[in-house]
């Protein structure tokens, strides 16, 4: 497993492994369009401060009424 930071870095290890005849098997990082969607979201909710506490996630979710 290899982590390279930009497509560059995937190329150029893919092209050595073709070279030296190394099998390998791409796997996609991918996630469904909703999930990819929350996530943005997400993100920006945390880089504006959106920000509850896990005491305070755990209470509005998970509190019995």
């Amino acid at each position: 497993m290899v982590h390279p930071e930009n497509e560059v870095q995937l190329e150029t290890v893919k092209a050595v492994l073709k070279a030296l005849k190394i099998p390998f098997e791409p796997q996609s990082t991918s996630f469904p369009s909703d999930i990819s969607k929350s996530i943005e979201k997400s993100l920006k909710q945390f880089e504006s401060g959106e920000t509850i506490s896990l005491e305070q996630f755990t209470e509005k979710h998970f509190s019995k009424k």
